[in-house]
């Protein structure tokens, strides 16, 4: 069985009520029954963890980075200014797949950056929620 786990940073908790001009109407939850739901015959066991708090993202990374098959990281803002998530990541052994609901290289100047990209197995941006699943896709 392949094991991946999606970690989740700040605010994306509200997805569903922040921005849905932006990350759209579907709570994360929802989303996460019609992700497992895709893959239930791919013999893959999916997991989810959200945080508003850094160290929290990092303990999550020390405890699945030794463990797991994959790993789906969208470290919401904390993607843009977190070298502490970025020297977790090149700290542990599990892939790490980068993921943006957005196109961040459409919005602000700020989000244009990522500490976790040159640490990152590859990037996903601006397919909304479909990124989680072409992450998962490719660890299959």
């Amino acid at each position: 069985m392949l094991r991946v786990i999606i970690i989740n940073g700040p605010n994306l908790n509200l997805l569903g009520r922040r921005e849905p001009e932006i990350y759209g109407e579907d709570t994360f939850e929802d989303f996460m029954i019609h992700l497992k739901g895709k893959f239930v015959e791919s013999d893959v066991e999916l997991t989810y963890f959200q945080s508003n708090h850094e160290g929290e993202l990092l303990e999550k990374l020390h405890e699945v980075g030794f463990h797991y098959d994959g790993i789906i990281l969208n470290a919401g803002a904390y993607t843009h200014t977190s070298v502490a998530l970025a020297d977790a990541v090149s700290g542990i052994e599990t892939p790490v797949i980068e993921v943006h609901i957005s196109n961040v290289h459409k919005r602000e100047a700020f989000r244009h950056h990522s500490y976790l990209s040159p640490v990152a197995e590859g990037i996903i941006v601006g397919f909304g929620l479909r990124g989680y699943e072409l992450a998962v896709e490719y660890f299959l």
